[in-house]
């Protein structure tokens, strides 16, 4: 694998939700996997893809988060002290990133079994597509509840992502949806984050809502599909905390075999 070291790419984590339903005060991003907090994981596949830069959206006990990364002097912090969905934590970020002018990785903070591998081919793909904006999709054996990704004619591209309550019965029987993890042209970003609407019902701002932004500005999207959707699984409750640690190990398993 190529690592990325180039200071055009820059990691942006987006670590600030309470987790309301891990039933714990502790920080969702904190809570442990195979002994270390679920942020600790996503941060080092960062560092073995060696991303020019790091900054970490906080929010919810937002001082405990940073404490127990305080030895990591790598690290920048953003303050999503409301959280109002993905696209405002891009917005609480725009400080940080100011006049930043390369490809902006975002990664979720919950999603501990992400590899190397796969975020570097998004970012290979994204650089070599010339799209504004590519996500990572997933295919999923049961895809309810997801946004699914209906892909340009030629299949490189996405045409749209349909949330399932607005999705024909046709689009409902797709197995690819979005991840959540995107590779955009920052500037292109930037463009389009104070277009963001919260009329919604959960009066929050989608960062899903920028691709459709994006190509209305007649700007491509284009699409990488992980090999394995369990990589990307993101906690939410402490059931999926203990199926995470147990692919952890499984994973590791058959690489030392």
């Amino acid at each position: 694998m190529t690592r990325y070291s180039h200071s055009d790419v820059a990691a942006l984590v987006l670590a600030a939700g309470m987790g309301k339903r891990m039933n714990s005060d502790l920080p969702k991003v904190l809570h442990p996997m195979a002994g270390r907090p679920l942020l600790a994981h996503v941060l080092e596949t960062l560092d073995e893809l060696q991303v020019g830069r790091k900054v970490v959206v906080i929010g919810h006990q937002r001082e405990r988060v940073r404490a127990v990364f305080a030895g990591r002097d790598d690290l920048e912090w953003a303050v999503q002290a409301e959280q109002r969905g993905t696209g405002h934590a891009c917005m609480m970020a725009e400080p940080a990133l100011g006049d930043f002018g390369g490809t902006l990785l975002v990664v979720c903070g919950d999603t501990p079994l992400l590899t190397p591998g796969t975020l570097d081919a998004l970012l290979r793909t994204h650089a070599a597509s010339g799209a504004a904006v590519t996500v990572l999709s997933m295919r999923l054996p049961d895809p309810k509840g997801y946004g699914r990704i209906v892909r340009t004619p030629g299949g490189a591209g996405i045409e749209r992502i349909v949330e399932e309550k607005d999705a024909t019965a046709a689009e409902r029987a797709l197995d690819e949806v979005n991840s959540g993890i995107y590779a955009f042209s920052y500037p292109a970003l930037a463009g389009v984050l104070s277009s963001l609407t919260a009329t919604n019902s959960q009066g929050e701002y989608y960062l899903t809502d920028t691709v459709s932004l994006l190509q209305a500005r007649r700007l491509r999207a284009a699409v990488v599909c992980a090999p394995d959707h369990r990589e990307l699984l993101g906690i939410n409750t402490v059931d999926q905390l203990g199926e995470a640690e147990g692919i952890w190990r499984s994973l590791r398993e058959g690489t030392r075999g």
